[in-house]
């Protein structure tokens, strides 16, 4: 039997994180150190590989029912390769180190077990739609998989050069940097996406590090649902955070 598709064999590598291709991940456990990975998101294994769900403690339940914010995690341990993916969206590898890493918990794939995760909140001046609110801060020393909607763009912050990102774009940041919720509009127009350009909120960020934003904005197009109300436009209701739209931004 002769076909393109058999250009795509698994991959040979001897590193326990790589990538399979550019949206899928490959995991190598060794019977050591286990692996948390979004629930559902294996899509093969190879070798004895177990999958538990992840236990929650009080704190994190706590924090998930009072901001919506948390990670639905399963446990992989044992011997083998395991390969996830999730809506064949791209999937990055990133080390996180002693500055931590700040990110929206729907773009987590993988990470691990040696890392913490909390949730924090985002100063903000008004209870706003889009990414921010609420966020994870990962800490410790290990690695993470995020997931992203297209390649996206890494931007550099810097004390003389502040980064401004949408709030619906945004997929993680350092955990040092300064952030700012804001509109650029006065505070009586503050529901308006900015007139008629269909912006609305942004993440202002200050300090050293790095902002990472996918070039796609999850949430509908402005006025492109109708029949659901004025919330609809702005993230909320049925098309928000707890609606058809959930996990992606805070209302």
């Amino acid at each position: 039997m002769q076909s393109p598709l058999f250009a795509h064999n698994d991959l040979q590598t001897q590193e326990r994180w790589s990538l399979q291709n550019a949206q899928m991940l490959r995991i190598t456990l060794d019977g050591h150190d286990d692996l948390l990975a979004r629930k559902g998101t294996m899509v093969a294994y190879q070798g004895l590989v177990e999958f538990d769900a992840e236990y929650q403690g009080d704190r994190q339940a706590h924090a998930r029912a009072r901001t919506g914010e948390g990670l639905d995690l399963m446990r992989c341990h044992g011997q083998g390769t395991v390969y996830l993916a999730n809506l064949a969206q791209h999937v990055h590898i990133m080390d996180i180190e002693q500055d931590g890493l700040t990110v929206d918990s729907s773009y987590v794939l993988a990470m691990d077990s040696s890392l913490h995760y909390e949730v924090v909140a985002v100063d903000s001046l008004y209870g706003i739609s889009g990414s921010g609110k609420y966020q994870l801060s990962i800490t410790g020393r290990g690695r993470v998989a995020l997931m992203t909607s297209g390649a996206p763009l890494l931007m550099r912050v810097t004390p003389d050069r502040y980064v401004n990102c949408d709030a619906d774009a945004i997929v993680a940041w350092s955990t040092g940097l300064r952030v700012q919720m804001q509109a650029q509009t006065h505070s009586s127009g503050v529901w308006r996406r900015r007139g008629s350009t269909g912006e609305g909120w942004e993440l202002s960020f200050m300090g050293s590090g790095f902002a990472l934003v996918q070039p796609s904005e999850l949430l509908p197009p402005q006025n492109a649902v109708f029949g659901q109300g004025l919330a609809a436009q702005f993230g909320m209701g049925q098309q928000g955070a707890r609606g058809q739209n959930q996990g992606n931004v805070w209302s």
